[in-house]
């Protein structure tokens, strides 16, 4: 399920503005295309990070995947309870699921990123590539 009030990037990573700050996570297509996920490993409250960047890992049954952020900033809070429950990312990514919440340098950065509309169309054509 894609959320309107969200924004996606071709990373498959969603975003939303929650106070000034940016909490996102991985999106349902993401989650559905690594499978069963058995470990995240994300950024510690306070690192920096950048756009596009590589900012930690998700290991599932299938593979081991980079996870990028989608804003630069600071870490103001990492999603603790992945640690003892990652299946929580394929159980409700858009919820309980989330990843990092980021203090960002730059909210322009939003900008650039996709609405519902835009990413539905984007999966359409990856699903289409695959075949």
């Amino acid at each position: 399920m894609v959320m309107a009030e969200r924004k996606y990037t071709t990373t498959h990573e969603w975003v939303e503005l929650e106070d000034g700050k940016v909490r996102f996570g991985i999106t349902t297509y993401a989650q559905e295309q690594l499978g069963d996920v058995v470990f995240v490993e994300l950024p510690s409250d306070g690192e920096t990070v950048s756009r596009g960047e590589t900012m930690g890992t998700i290991e599932s049954v299938k593979a081991v995947s980079d996870l990028y952020a989608p804003v630069s900033g600071t870490v103001v809070e990492s999603n603790g309870e992945l640690e003892a429950s990652p299946e929580l990312v394929n159980q409700d990514p858009y919820g309980k699921g989330w990843l990092v919440v980021v203090d960002p340098s730059d909210a322009g950065e939003l900008e650039g990123l996709m609405d519902e509309a835009s990413y539905a169309t984007f999966v359409a054509e990856e699903k289409e590539k695959e075949h």
